[in-house]
């Protein structure tokens, strides 16, 4: 497995990582048995670069890894993040960034995953009321105890980025990104790269349109999520397949498949980027870690970005739209 160094300076860690969100929650029925053993299956092979959240389930999804990875924790990069607090009403959330929380928060993930650090710890959202000074001013107290190794931020913009990085070492930024989400190019992008920051990019698959295996929603679960997001709806959807057409007929002519080519197009990018494709199944992780063996030229990166432009339709929503 090919690595790839977190932030400036920091830990090595698989240059794919593993999304587990999925496994619990969002897009339909969980198989907890085929969701532990692709773990397990992903630290055979050397993708140890796992990445939960609290709000997963809600709850489940950390318990779920912690089960998983019992017994191998020394063979794990993990990542977890607070900030999006759910209810029972699963489709009420809101976003609590205070220092306060923050410290709560880590301490029940912990609990849940049976383990006594996380080696990543995300602000998966954050509120723009509360400083984000004040916020990564707790998360460097949760280094200080040793509860967590290194910080990290979600859909953060720019200027909060800097700030943050003036307050204390950032590691990563997790962000949507991929062959069709490509905003982050404009201004975000650059900035990481100039502050030493790493780029975890969610969603490179599109939310499973890119591998080419949906063609409709039909065949989603009633309480999938995609079916409210806006490039799954009718005429964005017709549109959006055109484009996974042509990006299976570029696949097919470099002998891969249209995952493995939307991946090794995210893993073209400068390295500090990252991919975090979700997988629930052993499948899923065989086929993406062969985007591994998908060398692209950066005339190929090019030509490829030229063929397959930015999705019809907006990016799911999104509570990040508070930092716009």
């Amino acid at each position: 497995m090919l690595r790839r160094r977190l932030g400036r300076g920091g830990p090595l860690v698989s240059a794919i990582g593993l999304g587990c969100m999925g496994m619990s929650d969002f897009y339909g029925p969980a198989d907890e048995t085929e969701s532990v053993a692709t773990i397990r299956r992903a630290l055979e092979v050397g993708l140890g670069f796992l990445d939960t959240a609290d709000m997963y389930g809600p709850y489940t999804n950390e318990e779920l890894v912690g089960r998983a990875i019992a017994g191998c924790r020394d063979e794990v990069f993990l990542a977890s993040k607070f900030g999006v607090v759910r209810s029972t009403d699963r489709r009420a959330r809101r976003v609590d960034s205070t220092p306060a929380y923050a410290k709560r928060a880590c301490t029940a993930s912990l609990r849940r995953l049976g383990v006594d650090h996380l080696d990543l710890y995300y602000l998966h959202r954050r509120d723009p009321a509360v400083p984000i000074e004040d916020t990564v001013g707790a998360m460097s107290e949760l280094v200080a105890q040793g509860k967590v190794r290194h910080i990290g931020l979600s859909e953060v913009n720019a200027d909060t980025l800097r700030r943050a990085c003036a307050t204390a070492p950032i590691a990563a930024l997790q962000s949507e990104y991929s062959l069709w989400t490509r905003g982050l190019e404009r201004e975000i992008l650059p900035t990481a790269r100039e502050l030493g920051v790493t780029l975890v990019a969610y969603s490179p698959l599109g939310r499973g349109l890119l591998t080419g295996a949906l063609t409709g929603v039909d065949t989603l679960a009633t309480d999938d999520v995609r079916r409210d997001h806006p490039r799954f709806r009718t005429e964005n959807l017709a549109a959006n397949l055109r484009l996974v057409h042509r990006l299976r007929t570029l696949a097919a002519d470099l002998g891969c498949t249209a995952a493995q080519l939307a991946l090794a197009w995210v893993l073209a990018q400068p390295d500090n980027v990252i991919p975090l494709p979700g997988m629930r199944r052993r499948t899923h992780l065989h086929e993406n870690a062969g985007a591994l063996a998908v060398p692209l030229s950066a005339e190929q990166v090019q030509s490829i970005a030229d063929a397959i432009p930015e999705a019809a339709g907006e990016r799911a929503p999104d509570v990040s739209r508070l930092e716009k």
